[in-house]
């Protein structure tokens, strides 16, 4: 079953901004390309360390770590550079008005 959680307003966020956020006990970074919002665990695959800390890649629709500076695509959490080799896992985001919330399985 899963749980929403509203992690913040849209006018909390501007374009291109990583947000860390604490949904459920679940680290979760929280990504602003445009007026599209992605959602993904906020720890990376390689080493943990949080995403959120790192730089959106607007084009490429992508979050890069600052450790290692491996990147993730924010719509399937696949890794698309090294270090890293494995996924991150995604969420789904609903925007309902002013209010984002973050789907959890």
């Amino acid at each position: 079953m899963s749980k929403s959680v509203q992690v913040c307003l849209v006018s909390d966020m501007a374009p291109g901004q990583a947000r860390h956020f604490d949904a459920a006990g679940r680290p979760v970074v929280l990504v602003r390309i445009g007026d599209e919002f992605h959602a993904m665990r906020d720890v990376c695959s390689h080493e943990e360390f949080p995403l959120s800390e790192g730089e959106v890649l607007t084009e490429e629709c992508e979050i890069e770590c600052a450790r290692h500076g491996s990147t993730f695509d924010l719509i399937t959490g696949a890794p698309c550079s090294l270090p890293a080799t494995e996924p991150v896992a995604v969420y789904e985001v609903k925007v309902t008005g002013e209010e984002v919330w973050v789907i959890l399985p």
